[in-house]
């Protein structure tokens, strides 16, 4: 009897043709396409889909994050399964426990995609997958609006994007967990649970576990619906960071405090989101954006100083122009 189909690998198809095409994939058909491997379900499934399209280029990256008895497991897994495969595998230990102020969500997605990056340059991969699916967008997009997210936060997970030099894609994000689960059932395929998954401390955790059984006892099958409506967020975040970038051309890059005062209110919003955001990687919480404005607004005379906390470090005055003053005394941006 045949074994079933993959249902990742449709999907995988699909984010090659969109993504790798319109990069020019040429170039990189000859270089190793990585997997970030969990030893977990989602990873799993991805990893088979991608030994499928890829048999002689494929390369599993398995980040042990040092946080729980576990990871040990996860790791022996690992191994056994990629040798069992004929799949390369490299391993990174790391320690991703998180500093004062940071959450341990936070922490270890930090040092995971520094390392998984890291790896994927040391060995010329063109790409690193993810094995995020349905289930996580929802997730992200509900954890957004509890927070109260800009357009940013509820475009959730983009399945294309690049830190740290690297290509990461998440061709995944159309298929339910289940999906992915049944099919690694159906094929005999072992993988792992995180224990920490179950954990009620974690927000994300209780999202999974309490909120999205109430909605999906309400509204049966919504996750393609929120799904949607990230993807409507993305598109007007695009449009929104095309009309700053033409009023950043306008007041310059740091932009100037007068440029900036030809703006209506909402423009120099969107032209600060995106200056601080692009050329600091920071975010301004909403009030501190408030207390920004209100600066600029009232900036008419040469003596007037802004000093604003925004993030770790300080959006100041600087001649005519904003600067952002980094920490621990580096150089304004």
């Amino acid at each position: 009897m045949p074994a079933p189909a993959n249902p990742c690998e449709q999907a995988l198809a699909a984010w090659c043709a969109h993504w790798l095409s319109a990069s020019g994939a040429a170039h990189t058909s000859l270089k190793p396409v990585a997997v970030a491997y969990s030893a977990g379900a989602d990873s799993t499934a991805l990893l088979m889909a991608a030994k499928q399209r890829w048999p002689d280029r494929v390369l599993a990256l398995h980040v042990h994050h040092g946080l729980q008895a576990a990871a040990d497991g996860f790791e022996a897994h690992a191994r056994d399964f990629c040798a069992l495969h004929g799949i390369s595998l490299r391993v990174e230990h790391v320690q991703a426990a998180h500093a004062p102020g940071q959450s341990p969500e936070d922490a270890a997605r930090d040092v995971r995609y520094t390392t998984l990056a890291g790896m994927a340059q040391q060995m010329g991969a063109s790409v690193v997958l993810l094995g995020q699916h349905a289930d996580d967008q929802a997730e992200t997009l509900l954890l957004a609006l509890s927070r109260g997210a800009g357009l940013p936060g509820l475009a959730a997970m983009p399945d294309r994007f690049q830190r740290h030099g690297v290509v990461f894609g998440r061709p995944l994000l159309g298929l339910p967990s289940r999906v992915l689960r049944a099919w690694l059932g159906a094929a005999g395929h072992a993988f792992v649970d995180d224990p920490s998954n179950t954990d009620l401390r974690y927000t994300r955790n209780r999202i999974r576990a309490i909120l999205m059984p109430a909605w999906e006892a309400c509204f049966p099958g919504f996750r393609p619906l929120l799904a949607r409506s990230a993807g409507h967020a993305a598109q007007a975040q695009t449009l929104l960071d095309d009309l700053a970038r033409i009023d950043l051309a306008q007041t310059g890059m740091p932009p100037s405090i007068t440029g900036l005062q030809s703006l209506g209110r909402d423009r120099q919003a969107n032209a600060l989101r995106h200056w601080l955001r692009c050329s600091a990687g920071v975010a301004a919480s909403t009030a501190q954006l408030d207390e920004l404005l209100d600066q600029v607004a009232d900036c008419r005379t040469r003596g007037h100083r802004i000093r604003i906390k925004v993030a770790s470090g300080f959006v100041t005055r600087d001649g005519g122009h904003l600067a952002f003053a980094s920490p621990a005394g580096t150089s304004p941006i």
